[in-house]
Parts: C-alpha cells; sequence; structure tokens
C-alpha cells in the first residue's frame, strides 16, 4: 500500500519569534489547503527560552538573568510550560484534525503524533516509552504544575527513558488544525535553566533543582556515543516516517511565504504586547 506523503521542512537554526512564526505560517497554510501535513525540525541562534501560552511572563520570568546570559524570549501559541531551547532538535507536526490518522480527542492525538518522536527515540538506540499518569494525584499535578519549567513532569503521552522525560511537546488547534511542537533535548544545562525562573524562596529552587535530575534526561547523558545534531536530525526523520506510516518530501518556501513568515513574525511574535500579554 502506498504511503501517504507529507512535506518536510528544515529551517535550521533561527531566532525564537522567527521560529514561532514559521509554525504559525505552515498552520495557516495548511488550513487554507495550500501545502500538505508538514513535519518541520528546526534549532535557536541564539538559545532562547519559551513560555508557554497560560504563564504569566513577569511573574515567573526572570528576565535579568535573560539579559545577563543573552538569552531570547518568546510566547508560544501552545500550551505548557517554560523550555529552555538550547542543545536541542525541535520538531512541529502540522497536521488537519479531520485528517483520517487523527483522533479527536487532544490526549489521543498526542498518541498518535508522538509515535514519530518515540520512534526516533527507537532509532537512536533508545528504549524509550509513553508516559501515562496512573494515579489521581499525578493527574491532578498535570492540571496544577509546582513548578514553571516543562521538563520538571512528564505529560500524557509525552516520552521517557527509565522513568525521565526526554522530550516535553505542546499542542494548539486553531483553524481546523492541530499545532504540536516540542523539544528533544541533546544536553541539560540545570543551572542555566533553573536561574531563569522565580521561586518562592531559594530553598524551594535548590530543592527542585536537586530533583529535576530524577525527572528529566537529555539523550547525550543515555548514550554511550555522542549523538550530534546531525544525528539526531536523520534519526527523528526516520522515525516520523515509521511512526506515522508517512513518506517526507522536501518543502521549498516561496518567496511569498517567506514574506509572510516575516510579517507573523513581526506583528506577533516580536510584539511586546503578545509576549507580555499575561
Amino acid at each position: 500500500m502506498k504511503k501517504e506523503r507529507w512535506a518536510f521542512l528544515d529551517t535550521g537554526n533561527h531566532g525564537p519569534a522567527y521560529n514561532m512564526a514559521v509554525d504559525e505560517a505552515l498552520l495557516d497554510w495548511h488550513s487554507k489547503g495550500k501545502i500538505p501535513p508538514v513535519v518541520r525540525f528546526y534549532g535557536w541562534e541564539p538559545a532562547a527560552l519559551s513560555i508557554g501560552y497560560f504563564q504569566k511572563a513577569e511573574k515567573e520570568v526572570n528576565f535579568d538573568a535573560l539579559k545577563e546570559q543573552s538569552i531570547g524570549f518568546v510566547r508560544r501559541p501552545t500550551g505548557g510550560r517554560g523550555v529552555l531551547h538550547e542543545h536541542e532538535l525541535t520538531y512541529s507536526v502540522i497536521v488537519s484534525e479531520e485528517h483520517p490518522k487523527m483522533p479527536a480527542g487532544v490526549i489521543e492525538a498526542y498518541r498518535v503524533i508522538s509515535e514519530g518522536v518515540l520512534q526516533g527515540f527507537r532509532a537512536l538506540g533508545l528504549d524509550a516509552e509513553f508516559a501515562v499518569p496512573r494515579t489521581e494525584e499525578e493527574k491532578a499535578s498535570l492540571k496544577n504544575p509546582r513548578s514553571s519549567v516543562c521538563f520538571d513532569a512528564p505529560s500524557w503521552y509525552e516520552l521517557v527513558v527509565e522513568g525521565r522525560k526526554v522530550a516535553g511537546s505542546a499542542q494548539t488547534r486553531q483553524q481546523g488544525v492541530i499545532l504540536q511542537h516540542g523539544s528533544i533535548l541533546l544536553e541539560i544545562d540545570e543551572e542555566k535553566l533553573f536561574s531563569l525562573f522565580y521561586y518562592s524562596s531559594d530553598r524551594v529552587k535548590e530543592r527542585m533543582k536537586r530533583t529535576f535530575k530524577d525527572k528529566a534526561v537529555a539523550i547525550n547523558a543515555l548514550c554511550s556515543n555522542h549523538v550530534t545534531l546531525n544525528e539526531a536530525r536523520i534519526a527523528f526523520k526516520q522515525g516520523f516516517e515509521k511512526g506515522l506510516n508517512i513518506e517526507l518530501e522536501p518543502l521549498v518556501l516561496t518567496d511569498e511565504q517567506v514574506y509572510q513568515i516575516e510579517t507573523i513574525q513581526r506583528e506577533r511574535y516580536e510584539n511586546h504586547e503578545w509576549n507580555f500579554r499575561r
């Protein structure tokens, strides 16, 4: 049986506003039938902190620390918590809610899309599995997170290895289209990450930092051989093709599409009102 063909776009490293603008543009184009479903890979230059759509920027984020360390900042269109994007491969998947492979429920759609991430980890030789909160306490913690940090705990169907979170994802649905994007960490700088948020006390900060190592882990802390970013790209591209049972074909952006991305970047993601709206 012939596999469905999806578009593949690797935009390389860009600033935080550009990265979010591309995801929004792809969602818009797919909603209008201009492009097929898309798998996108990207990176961040400079390193940046992204926060979830519902987070309170000025209450939670230490902007003096961002400035001191030359770290960018953006609010995502998706939910979830804060992510330091530095040594990672970031992915996004854009697909219609009406696609025959996509379940109606958000959690079930996570499960289907994240199969591509799961297969990517397995291509690297890692025994990843889906996180499924089992107790009422675990389920309640997803609704009322104790930390502003995304990798502090796994959500439904995020990926774990040996019980520790190895990828964090977030999702939104707009114009009849699902956008899911997430971080696949090659390295974690815990000191830098925890310096970017406010805490009720230094004691709370230190306690969270100590327990973080038991909750999150990066690829190169698990693999005996160092995994490069290019090796990760190859593995996860194969993973999405296998996990979603698709073929990926390169998407080449037109000059008009690049202009549309730059307009969204300028008008939304570089806009103070958007980034500090809460």
